[in-house]
């Protein structure tokens, strides 16, 4: 009878590779302020990042294809009074931007074909509403013209950008505190919050109604983050009492107990999950930290599997993520990440190995195994030639 050790995945042997020198943007003056966003946003034309900026705000703007150093005079967004702390593309239209600032505002942005050559400062249309920074910024994933913003005042506005006016609002009766983190369900129906009052909460917005809640689904004090994943299930990360990072996973329907909770290390970076519903792979990357875990999430128990962590040498200031069309399929990539340094954004492809590539790295570790045994035999022969003299 034989018994399976290892389980059985497609997405086992899922590897990071890290671009070449020349791939990176240079000399990028990424954003110090402290706050718990990715910092970068891509789409499969540009790659947006928050800079440092004197004077108010601005995010720089580049084509995907213009790598390498970047210009320390290269014309950016700049519109904003006080920094940006969020951007997010459209996903139906990959010229038009979205930025939320500390000067209380949402502005939305359109970029031309091939970049900037003059500093954008007048955006498409400016949104206003939020008394108090805007943090998150999230554009509807199936509607057009239907936005997103969260603030600092615990408001919650639905914008319908056409005509520049909130649609809905979700007041502080809602959210009585900060809110951490705000996630579109796929079809947009529902959204999923994480609030500074300890409570994960799914949301109808059509109807402002609360339809599920979870008072502390971590025991720690540090922010939550909570974004749906596949069958009604969303995905949690956070803290437990002894400041151990965790990541859960909850049926929203019955969200008494977690179908399964892992602690992770004891590291302080909250971490930022980014789920892929093409593969069920979500994909954990912290700030501060210098790695990316992956898990894969199933419908059988334990429904959250750990698959592999990519690892480099320098922390991570922010993360973005490349949306599905944007990826090189024809070199089996299933993710692209643009990992934030102190002064770099480093594009890192995450690729499945083909099946003649992994026949050929088992026959290449066989061969090393046999070299190595070969190489013990010699030196242990050695070893008996000297005491024997």
């Amino acid at each position: 009878m034989s018994r399976q050790v290892v389980r059985s995945s497609k997405f086992r042997h899922v590897f990071g590779q890290p671009a070449k020198a020349d791939q990176c943007y240079e000399d990028v003056r990424v954003s110090q302020t402290t706050w718990d966003s990715g910092f970068c946003a891509v789409n499969p034309k540009f790659v947006a990042l928050i800079c440092e900026a004197s004077g108010g705000g601005a995010f720089l703007v580049l084509p995907l294809s213009k790598t390498g150093r970047v210009d320390k005079n290269v014309p950016m967004v700049c519109g904003h009074t006080a920094p940006v702390l969020d951007i997010a593309w459209c996903p139906h239209n990959d010229n038009v931007i979205a930025s939320g600032s500390e000067d209380c505002t949402v502005m939305v942005w359109e970029i031309p074909d091939g970049g900037l050559v003059v500093p954008l400062r007048e955006p498409v249309v400016t949104l206003e509403g939020h008394t108090k920074r805007v943090g998150i910024v999230a554009w509807h994933p199936t509607a057009q013209n239907v936005l997103l913003s969260a603030g600092c005042d615990n408001v919650i506005l639905v914008w319908d950008v056409g005509t520049g006016a909130a649609v809905l609002t979700l007041g502080p009766d809602v959210h009585p505190d900060t809110i951490y983190s705000v996630d579109w369900s796929r079809d947009g129906g529902l959204i999923c919050t994480s609030c500074r009052d300890k409570r994960v909460r799914i949301l109808e917005p059509r109807k402002g109604t609360i339809v599920a809640e979870k008072d502390r689904p971590h025991e720690g004090t540090r922010p939550v983050h909570a974004v749906f994943v596949s069958e009604g299930k969303i995905l949690t990360t956070g803290f437990s009492r002894m400041s151990e990072r965790q990541v859960a996973l909850w049926d929203t329907k019955h969200l008494e107990e977690p179908l399964s909770l892992q602690e992770l290390d004891t590291s302080s970076g909250v971490l930022l999950p980014f789920f892929d519903p093409d593969t069920n792979i979500v994909y954990l990357c912290g700030k501060g930290d210098s790695s990316i875990r992956y898990f894969e999430i199933t419908s059988e128990a334990p429904f959250l599997h750990y698959l592999s962590m990519f690892s480099s040498k320098e922390s991570q200031r922010g993360m973005g993520y490349m949306p599905k069309r944007g990826l090189e399929v024809n070199k089996c990539e299933i993710a692209r990440f643009y990992k934030l340094h102190e002064r770099k954004c480093e594009p890192i492809a995450m690729t499945v190995p083909r099946k003649d590539a992994m026949s050929r790295m088992e026959e290449e570790m066989r061969k090393l195994q046999a070299t190595v045994q070969e190489l013990q035999k010699r030196l242990d022969r050695l070893e008996e030639a000297v005491q024997a003299k």
